[in-house]
């Protein structure tokens, strides 16, 4: 018998304020940017996002999905001894998103009469779009460890806030919101539920091609603290290392393009998704897709398509899952797993 982590629970939350692509237009068109429904479809595939309002913040997104997976999972917040946050939008520069989002976890069970997490492990991964891929790699190995027995892994993004609303090119992409998984400690045969094999990477020679490259100093913002992308750069590269981590995790793990039951990408461009999907000869129906009701959610993307393809009965128990994503760095990785 081994030692693995398997998902017991997911969960997830998008801001209430919903805008179309419609939205989108007249916001733009206000600001004397011309765009069209038609134009954003054919390109990427979204059709809306969510945004965040004033004063919430990644961890106010990150409770609300945390507490659905703990739900789900039949579990406290007590239970938990290891909370890891994937974002590139923390609340502030520091203390950790994981922690100031273990403070509120905490503030909620007490106020029911339960006990809290204080005391656990709380971090953040920062590997942007690829960071649920990044933070579900490192609970799955600290708990193989014995470093943890139940974690909450969670990519919680407030991107609206470092968008350039007078770029139409990258503006239209992203979104608001987050999504958890709880990730628990079981002993099995290699037959049972449970991360099989994962796959992560860097490469920093592209770093330029996908970055927000503004900081603060002395009080003041240096450089510029908005999103810059090459689309086409990130295009080209992202298919090919999506495939490569894919394949390389199937690998590991003794398995073929044909054992995977579910594709969950990294939900940023539908283009991006159908080439991934081709290459590991897949039908798209064998894909979960929420980019055009979500956008771009960064680090939210993959557990938010995980929750809804569980909670609509698509990903049901003992299927085998693939989950792959890209992002600035330039950052890639894939996770396999028996759900």
């Amino acid at each position: 018998m081994k030692r693995y982590s398997r998902i017991t629970g997911t969960g997830s939350y998008l801001p209430p304020r919903r805008l179309s692509n419609h939205d989108m237009v007249a916001l733009l068109a206000a600001r004397g940017i011309e765009t069209s429904d038609e134009w954003i479809v054919e390109r990427t595939g979204i059709r809306a996002r969510h945004y965040a309002d004033d004063g919430v913040n990644a961890s106010d997104l990150a409770l609300a999905a945390c507490q659905q997976a703990l739900q789900a999972a039949g579990r406290q917040v007590g239970d938990i001894d290891l909370i890891i946050v994937a974002t590139s939008t923390p609340d502030m520069v520091f203390p950790s998103t994981a922690a100031i989002l273990q403070h509120k976890l905490t503030e909620a069970a007490l106020a029911q009469g339960q006990p809290g997490a204080a005391g656990g492990a709380a971090f953040d991964v920062q590997a942007v779009c690829s960071g649920f891929i990044y933070a579900l790699t490192v609970a799955d190995a600290m708990i193989r460890a014995g470093a943890a027995q139940r974690a909450l892994v969670v990519g919680a993004e407030v991107f609206s806030r470092l968008l350039d609303f007078n770029d139409r090119t990258t503006c239209v992409l992203f979104g608001d919101g987050a999504g958890a998984v709880v990730l628990e400690a079981v002993e099995h045969d290699g037959q049972g539920p449970g991360v099989l094999a994962s796959d992560i990477h860097a490469d920093g020679r592209h770093s330029g091609i996908l970055c927000v490259p503004g900081t603060v100093s002395g009080g003041q913002v240096l450089g510029d603290p908005l999103l810059k992308m090459d689309g086409q750069a990130v295009f080209k590269l992202a298919v090919g290392l999506l495939e490569d981590a894919a394949r390389a995790a199937l690998a590991k793990a003794g398995k073929q393009d044909a054992d995977i039951d579910w594709l969950i990408p990294h939900q940023a461009n539908i283009r991006i998704m159908q080439s991934t999907a081709r290459k590991l000869k897949l039908p798209m129906d064998k894909v979960v897709v929420t980019v055009h009701e979500h956008g771009n959610t960064s680090a939210a993307s993959i557990p938010l398509a995980l929750d809804h393809a569980v909670r609509q009965g698509q990903v049901r128990p003992g299927q085998l899952l693939m989950l792959e994503g890209v992002g600035g760095g330039f950052t890639w990785g894939a996770v396999l797993l028996r759900f």
